[in-house]
This record gives C-alpha cells, structure tokens and sequence, in this order.
C-alpha cells in the first residue's frame, strides 16, 4: 500500500541556521532577557525550555548578558533533554518540596 504524505517537510540539520531573521532573532532574544531575567531577579532561578540546540545557545548567550548586565554569575544547566535552568549563584539545587 501507498501513503502519499501531504504537507510534510524536512526538518533542517542542527547546524543549520535559525529560521529567524537577524531582527527576529535579536528581539527574540531581548524578550528571553528581559523575562527571564525579571524571574531571576524575583525568584533567583528558571527554567525554559529548549528543545533545538539554537535554543540552547540562545539561553545561554541570554545567561552571559544577565552577567555582564547584573556582575553576578548566571549559571546554565541542563536539566533534561528538553529543559535549561538558569540560576543565581546560591540558587544551584532546588529545595526539597
């Protein structure tokens, strides 16, 4: 039996550029450093996810313009294969709920 697939595309290589435009992406990334960076400030820590390695070097470049911004070390951590935390120093483990 044959399927026609309609509407399928191929995805692109993960080292291929971003689909966003320059302007895209630098508003992009004004916004992730803006609000992620007030949750910082609240709570001390977040997590975002990031499912494609362009998001993950997306937080992180978000992470060292907290640092330059603030002049308080913002670390980057995976927790799993889709998910990054951002944090304060003090901030590393999460308590116990």
């Amino acid at each position: 039996m044959i399927r026609d697939l309609y509407g399928v595309r191929e995805l692109p290589a993960e080292d291929a550029p971003a689909p966003l435009t320059d302007e895209e992406e630098r508003r992009f990334r004004a916004v992730l450093f803006g609000e992620l960076g007030n949750t910082i400030a609240d709570q001390g820590w977040v997590r975002f996810p990031a499912h494609t390695p362009q998001d993950r070097r997306r937080l992180v470049e978000v992470a060292h313009r907290l640092t330059a911004h603030w002049g308080r070390e913002v670390f980057v951590e995976a927790e799993d294969e889709c998910r990054f935390r951002l944090c304060l120093a003090g901030y590393e483990v999460l308590p116990e709920a």
